[in-house]
């Protein structure tokens, strides 16, 4: 049995140890009790907010139909400065099975873009459920417009007349609702763009164009047969021609997505359109701009025309043998 000097030596060797872990479990366990205690407060709070906010938003059928016109549109609003020109993005497009696949990626490049509005014109007797829907959802700022190529203009099937290229008649249109809609005296600082659905753009080159007080111009990757096609610009920062090799000698052998230009030039000139008729392949860019600018008037961007900023890429066309005449996918699924 052991003497009472033993027991008194135990119970002083283990005492301490024992006060000293309980005090180094409370330290370390009371701040995530705190944290738990905080965050059901915290909840406790959302929720309420959230039902506050639930009634006020459902007070009237009325405030519905008005509060999803209104703000549907920019739930995830890109950023927007009082201080830089707006870009008016033109985009024409039409129906096909890669046409949602195309604008969705588009739009996913525009919502990085400050002060972007888009002019999306389709081609078709009216504005289609899978636009409106794509456009409502993308969060962007923009205008929904439609016109219908005239049959008369299309061949068999789907092959349009080359003497009038495709999108000519909606990128017009959109030109017509710019002077519609903005006064030419207005102090709005503005820049037009043509960006097709199947190109694909670095975000700089919608901050070069920014600055664009008359033309300017740029490279385009993957065009007439070439790696590139570009100004020629000489060491005095002018252009002087054109690096190409389909017709060099057109007055702006140019790509559509290769220039941008000042919203007032737009306005003050009211005759500049591209041209419907009597216009041969590849010259529809220079119908417009000889109606605004000569080759001296031509700003180059992008580093002296030496970087590429915008790729002609075009999405190949799928492959849908196996849906057969009848379809074998659900035809209401919306691709």
């Amino acid at each position: 049995m052991p003497k009472r000097r033993d027991i008194l030596a135990i119970v002083l060797i283990v005492l301490p140890w024992t006060l000293l872990i309980t005090v180094w479990h409370q330290s370390a366990i009371a701040p995530l009790l705190a944290i738990r205690k905080d965050d059901g407060v915290e909840g406790k709070r959302e929720a309420g907010g959230q039902a506050q906010d639930s009634k006020e938003y459902c007070a009237s059928d009325k405030d519905i139909v008005e509060v999803v016109r209104t703000e549907y549109v920019y739930t995830r609003p890109p950023p927007w400065s009082d201080v830089l020109p707006t870009i008016h993005i033109i985009t024409p497009t039409y129906s096909r099975p890669v046409q949602k696949a195309e604008l969705t990626r588009l739009a996913n490049t525009f919502l990085h873009v400050p002060n972007l509005h888009w002019i999306l014109v389709e081609d078709s007797q009216r504005r289609t459920p899978l636009v409106t829907r794509l456009l409502r959802e993308m969060g962007l700022n923009y205008t929904h417009l439609n016109v219908e190529t005239p049959r008369n203009y299309k061949l068999r099937g789907d092959t349009r007349d080359p003497r009038i290229p495709r999108g000519t008649m909606q990128r017009n249109l959109a030109l017509r609702w710019l002077r519609e809609t903005f006064n030419a005296n207005s102090s709005q600082a503005g820049i037009v763009y043509f960006a097709d659905d199947d190109n694909t753009y670095s975000l700089e080159l919608f901050e070069e164009m920014r600055s664009t007080r008359k033309v300017s111009v740029w490279p385009v990757a993957f065009v007439g047969g070439l790696r590139y096609e570009s100004p020629k610009v000489n060491a005095a920062g002018k252009v002087y021609g054109w690096k190409t090799v389909f017709d060099p000698h057109r007055p702006f052998a140019i790509d559509m997505a290769g220039f941008a230009i000042n919203l007032r030039l737009i306005l003050f000139k009211p005759q500049a359109y591209f041209k419907l008729r009597g216009v041969k392949g590849g010259y529809q860019e220079s119908s417009l701009l000889r109606e605004l600018v000569t080759l001296n008037d031509l700003e180059p961007k992008a580093a002296n025309c030496t970087k590429i900023l915008v790729w002609h890429t075009r999405t190949e066309k799928p492959v849908l043998v196996n849906e057969g005449k009848k379809g074998f996918t659900d035809p209401n699924v919306e691709i």
